[in-house]
């Protein structure tokens, strides 16, 4: 797969568990409290499942409490795009991964500082590259 916002669904559902797929290209949430990167102390970077572009430091990563990982901030300002998201009858700003599109979660402004942004990310959708 060489260009990742053109590749197809049958792509996506061939490299993805049904999870992945479910959350980062159908925009689904997996239940609170259950991905694998909710407690994680480890160090690295996180990746995207799909692509493997970088997204977020494990040193922006903090317990918010939610159920999901949560960092304060992106690796890069070109980490991530922003959107409006209006579905569930609220008013949120979803965060997509900016090479491949995928759902990764969404980004609220109760966060600490310096940022005051909580990015509430699900484990579905990141890949912990652990620093050696």
């Amino acid at each position: 797969m060489t260009d990742d916002k053109h590749t197809n669904e049958v792509q996506w559902r061939d490299k993805l568990s049904p999870e992945q797929f479910a959350v980062c290209r159908m925009k689904g949430t997996e239940p609170p409290f259950t991905g694998k990167y909710t407690d994680c102390k480890r160090e690295g970077i996180y990746h995207c499942v799909c692509c493997g572009s970088a997204l977020f430091a494990s040193e922006t990563k903090y317990d918010s409490g939610s159920g999901w990982p949560s960092f304060w901030d992106v690796l890069s300002e070109n980490s991530v795009e922003q959107h409006t998201d209006t579905s569930h009858g609220m008013l949120r700003v979803e965060v997509t991964c900016q090479s491949c599109g995928a759902h990764l979660g969404h980004v609220f402004e109760d966060g600490p500082r310096p940022t005051g942004l909580r990015y509430c990310i699900n484990s579905a959708s990141l890949d912990l590259k652990e620093k050696s």
